[in-house]
């Protein structure tokens, strides 16, 4: 568990169970050095926001000694009692192993309309659940139609936009979905190197995918941009709802999407 302190104005942005639960997915990749880096500088940036985070670690397994969300998935009743209980408790960071768990969603054993729904009972006291994972979990059944646009972390040089490229090519064949792209730099040689890297790698999503896809320059060392790209994810978060409101969404839903799932502004 990581424990920072709340911002003053952080009341203003206080979840409660019947606030809708928002989820974003970020692809585990060669860059794991950096991917895990950026991933909890970007939690801890959206707990300081207000957003209560679990973390769903797609890359660990469960195991007797290291529960985690195949447990959770197994024992429901237990999950009236998960989240933040208390302002304090807010602001420490979840990280759960769920490699078997979202394995065990992905096959939908209870024939749900979409697999995720079934976090929405476990998680309903956090504000957000990230989901950690390679790109092969997250382009499968697990995702689909659910208008997520995973986040894929990249550093400057060829061989990561070749790496970039074929996650973003995984997402779009298996899954239908687009992925966004940040690119980590540590230095001012590296911004004009990795400006580059975003500019290869949008015209081969363009010109072979047919996608646009939205990329960010993020120097490791700004709290600013690291801010900023908490604040990205949130805004292109999915939301899930749970059954019983499912069907009382406004209907401004995007065309397309199922009705559980929801494109969140």
């Amino acid at each position: 568990m990581l424990d920072i302190g709340f911002h003053q104005g952080a009341s203003l942005y206080s979840h409660t169970p019947q606030d809708e639960l928002r989820l974003v997915a970020v692809t585990s990749s060669q860059a794991d050095a950096y991917g895990l880096e950026t991933l909890w500088q970007v939690c801890l940036h959206l707990q300081r926001l207000g957003y209560p985070v679990v973390v769903l670690d797609g890359t660990a397994r469960e195991t007797e000694t290291s529960p985690g969300l195949q447990d959770l998935l197994a024992h429901a009743p237990w999950s009236d009692s998960i989240g933040p209980g208390s302002h304090a408790d807010a602001s420490a960071l979840a990280v759960l192993p769920a490699c078997l768990g979202l394995q065990s969603l992905s096959d939908n054993p209870r024939n749900l309309q979409q697999p995720l729904q079934a976090l929405e009972p476990l998680f309903r006291r956090y504000a957000l659940v990230v989901l950690y994972a390679p790109v092969t979990t997250l382009a499968s059944p697990l995702l689909a139609d659910t208008m997520t646009a995973p986040l894929l972390i990249m550093t400057p040089g060829k061989s990561s936009v070749v790496n970039s490229y074929r996650q973003l090519k995984h997402l779009a064949l298996h899954a239908g979905l687009t992925g966004t792209v940040a690119c980590m730099t540590r230095s001012t040689d590296q911004r004009s190197q990795g400006e580059s890297a975003l500019q290869s790698l949008r015209q081969c999503a363009s010109r072979h995918l047919g996608q646009q896809i939205r990329t960010t320059l993020i120097r490791t060392e700004s709290p600013q941009d690291l801010q900023r790209l908490a604040l990205q994810l949130i805004e292109n978060a999915c939301t899930i709802s749970s059954l019983s409101t499912a069907t009382t969404l406004p209907s401004s839903v995007a065309a397309g999407a199922p009705a559980h799932i929801v494109q969140s502004h």
